[in-house]
């Protein structure tokens, strides 16, 4: 049985942990004294391509620069002309590059954060991967019939190509019209945060991911 666990007894630090029997599924840690940067979404700059690591960094305007694997790297940003299937990361990718990016980790030590170009927003039902048609589905906490019912639902929202779209456990019991509803919106919000990336050069934040923190 998969519960979700919060540990709000330190003043300054909230621990949510879902786990499963005995077994720990995740855990995140917020400190309401230090930014959170996690899930945040940034216009970047590739300062360096590291071909020995098969990842470059990016500079997405933090003091320490961003680590951007290049499998989390969306083919979109590929040079044009070359072969996504063959092509290594000095053949896609140039230094000085300006890409779209969000955090997956935060930093911890002298090591930066860890960052992908594949983007999720998440919604009060769904979310919604913009520029990642090989995701979607529904999340792995709802099982059984609801994870049926909620499966024949999901098929008949009207999604654009290129996206995918995960299923919350929110979800669970709703209408077509009330998923459809939030895809809405979320598709509303990835449309600007395209125009907000368009509209300048270099590094800087486009979207802040609410904090855990009250």
């Amino acid at each position: 049985m998969k519960r979700m666990l919060f540990n709000a007894t330190q003043q300054e630090e909230l621990r949510v942990a879902i786990v499963d029997g005995q077994k720990l599924i995740d855990i995140d840690i917020e400190t309401s004294g230090r930014e959170q940067r996690k899930s945040n979404i940034y216009k970047g700059v590739i300062t360096r391509i590291e071909p020995s690591l098969e990842a470059c960094f990016v500079n997405y305007g933090e003091e320490r620069h961003g680590f951007l694997p290049f499998k989390e790297v969306a083919r979109t940003y590929f040079k044009e002309g070359v072969d996504v299937r063959t092509a290594t990361i000095r053949e896609a990718l140039r230094e000085g590059q300006e890409i779209v990016v969000q955090v997956e980790k935060e930093e911890r030590g002298n090591k930066g954060a860890a960052l992908t170009s594949f983007i999720s927003l998440a919604g009060r039902y769904l979310v919604l991967m913009p520029n990642n048609p090989r995701g979607g589905g529904v999340s792995r906490r709802v099982e059984g019939e609801d994870r049926q019912e909620l499966r024949e639902t999901m098929d008949k929202l009207d999604l654009p190509s290129g996206m995918s779209v995960i299923a919350r456990t929110a979800g669970i019991g709703r209408n077509v019209d009330e998923l459809q509803w939030d895809l809405n919106y979320l598709m509303q919000l990835w449309r600007a945060i395209e125009g907000a990336g368009q509209s300048a050069s270099g590094a800087f934040l486009i979207y802040q991911e609410s904090s855990l923190v009250i």
